[in-house]
């Protein structure tokens, strides 16, 4: 299948800063939720992709699922002319959100009635 180029660049855009792609199996689909391409054409690279190795496809409930492999970003950062700092989101590290300490000081935190009232 013959994909432009400026689509080409839009799906290998969205692949390369996501690190994974989907794409529902309906070849009619006029657009890609994600990427404003045609559905077949996305799930079309994704198959040129899956045979050189620059992804790997899992396919789950009607639905594609392709993940980018080591390869492939290497593919892609040549082809979007990317330096090597650029990575996808899937390899970037996350920051862990700045919780509450475990074993506050004393009276952090209101009490409620006694259990107990009357006497034993």
């Amino acid at each position: 299948m013959i994909i432009s180029e400026k689509n080409r660049r839009e799906i290998s855009k969205y692949l390369f800063q996501e690190g994974v792609c989907y794409a529902k199996k309906d070849y009619n689909l006029a657009k890609h939720p994600e990427i404003d391409v045609p559905n077949l054409q996305v799930i079309k690279l994704m198959q040129s992709f899956k045979s050189r190795e620059y992804v790997r496809e899992t396919f789950a409930w009607m639905h594609y699922y392709w993940f980018l492999t080591n390869d492939g970003i290497e593919f892609l950062r040549t082809y979007l002319n990317l330096p090597s700092e650029i990575v996808p989101a899937t390899l970037k590290k996350q920051a862990k959100p700045a919780g509450r300490p475990f074993g506050g000081p004393p009276g952090d935190r209101p009490r409620g009635p006694p259990r107990f009232d009357g006497e034993r």
